[in-house]
């Protein structure tokens, strides 16, 4: 069954965007006001695994990290009705940005620099990718991926919006292209 086999109402709705701008907290509310399971795929690789991320990196590497990421991606972009938070990396992988976009609908949760710089001290220690980069470094990072997350249905800019109300948007959104493209009869 491919993507466009699944009625829209039942695609999953998948999240990206830049570690830390709040991918798994507004997911967990869009799965609750819609009534759907909420699935963290990088948490779906620690349990694989039996360690954090930032361990996966070092013992096995990243290759590793991605090749799993890939495969666990894959198996949930197949499911029905959940609500999919990718790691902030997954979308640099070709293969997972066209799976995702064939076969479920995809936010961009969208925050700026400044906002996102906030939130560093909390981000640092977690997030391998982080672990001894410069503040310059991590911003060329952050502008590179931003190309990245151009591929996706729609666009969430969250800089002034609470979680409970970037879920809205995202939940109010669907409810809207549902009506649009599959109306009930």
């Amino acid at each position: 069954m491919n993507g466009q086999d699944i009625p829209l109402r039942q695609k999953s709705i998948v999240l990206i965007g830049f570690m830390g701008v709040g991918k798994t907290t507004i997911g967990k509310e869009i799965a609750k006001k819609l009534f759907r399971d909420f699935i963290d795929a990088d948490q779906e690789i620690e349990a694989t695994f039996g360690l954090p991320a930032s361990e996966i990196f070092q013992t096995y590497g990243e290759h590793v990290f991605r090749q799993k990421e890939k495969e666990i991606i894959q198996g949930l972009c197949n499911q029905k009705l959940k609500i999919i938070s990718l790691g902030g990396g997954a979308f640099l992988q070709e293969d997972i940005r066209k799976m995702c976009l064939d076969k479920c609908i995809v936010f961009y949760l969208d925050l700026s620099w400044e906002s996102w710089q906030d939130r560093i001290s909390l981000l640092i220690d977690s997030r391998p990718v982080l672990q001894g980069k410069s503040l310059d470094e991590i911003k060329a990072l952050f502008e590179e991926r931003k190309s990245i997350y151009q591929d996706h249905h729609s666009t969430v800019p969250t800089d002034q919006l609470m979680i409970d109300e970037a879920a809205s948007y995202i939940v109010d959104s669907l409810k809207t292209a549902w009506d649009i493209y599959e109306p009930q009869k």
